[in-house]
């Protein structure tokens, strides 16, 4: 058992340097494209490719699998960090974008605390392909969420 973890342990970090790589090389291009193109198109595209990161993550039983999604992983950071930092900014008034950002990042940590909470008892209760499925499921429900809210300005 203490294998075990030293080996989980040593693959979380390369999980992250992974993650991260990708994260870091794939940022500054998208950052441009989030310059010319619509921003909900690109969040949109953004969820997409964290759904298939999931997928692949829940599916996957080698490490090619494991690297694959957790590539797919960092280019959905790539795709929507700075993408929602502008979104912020675009929707902020000036003199309210401090506030802004601040209660961004309120709710984006609320929401990450949460969501890792589920996540472990998903791991722990049923496994890693049902934290991963969920997640994918999420990401979907955000996508609706988004395209309804669209649908719903366009009217």
């Amino acid at each position: 058992r203490a294998e075990q973890t030293g080996i989980a342990l040593a693959l979380v970090p390369l999980v992250m340097v992974a993650m991260n790589a990708v994260y870091a090389a794939a940022a500054y291009p998208f950052g441009q494209l989030s310059d010319r193109v619509s921003h909900h198109g690109l969040l949109l595209a953004g969820l997409a490719v964290l759904v298939a990161a999931d997928g692949v993550l829940a599916v996957s039983t080698h490490w090619a699998g494991l690297l694959l999604g957790v590539g797919l992983w960092g280019v959905h950071m790539a795709m929507t960090q700075g993408l929602l930092a502008a979104m912020v900014a675009a929707a902020a008034p000036p003199d309210l974008r401090g506030t802004a950002f601040g209660f961004f990042n309120l709710v984006s940590g609320v929401a990450m605390l949460l969501a890792s909470v589920l996540a472990g008892l998903l791991w722990e209760g049923i496994g890693p392909q049902a934290t991963f499925a969920a997640g994918a499921g999420f990401s979907l429900l955000a996508m609706l969420g988004l395209m309804l809210r669209r649908a719903g300005a366009a009217t």
